[in-house]
Formats: C-alpha cells, sequence, structure tokens
C-alpha cells in the first residue's frame, strides 16, 4: 500500500476530530439541516485533501 493511503488514514481521523470541535449550529439558519450536513461534509473533504498533500509534500521535499 501507498503511504499517501496511510497519511490520509491518519489525516482524515484527526481531522474528523478537530472539525467536530466547531459548534456549526450558530452558524446555520433553523431547519437547514441537509445545508449544514452539506457543508460540514465539504469543509471535512477539503480539510482532508489538504492536510494530506501538505503532509506529504513535506516529507517528499526532503528525499
Amino acid at each position: 500500500m501507498s503511504v499517501k493511503f496511510f497519511i490520509y488514514l491518519f489525516s482524515t481521523i484527526l481531522v474528523l476530530w478537530a472539525v467536530d470541535s466547531i459548534n456549526i449550529n450558530q452558524i446555520f439558519k433553523k431547519n437547514k439541516i441537509y445545508q449544514a450536513r452539506a457543508f460540514y461534509f465539504c469543509i471535512t473533504v477539503s480539510l482532508i485533501y489538504l492536510v494530506t498533500n501538505f503532509i506529504y509534500d513535506f516529507f517528499m521535499s526532503y528525499h
């Protein structure tokens, strides 16, 4: 398996743990559950991608 796969696993756990601490209920209007979930999903996937690529590029720049 690729090193990047394991970095994705690590960053997924890290990002989900970090994003879980944000109270996004105060940001959205009442009864906008699906929009809030879609936003949460997009933010989470984006952060996982960015963190993984940052870690991978950071360590690969030294090789």
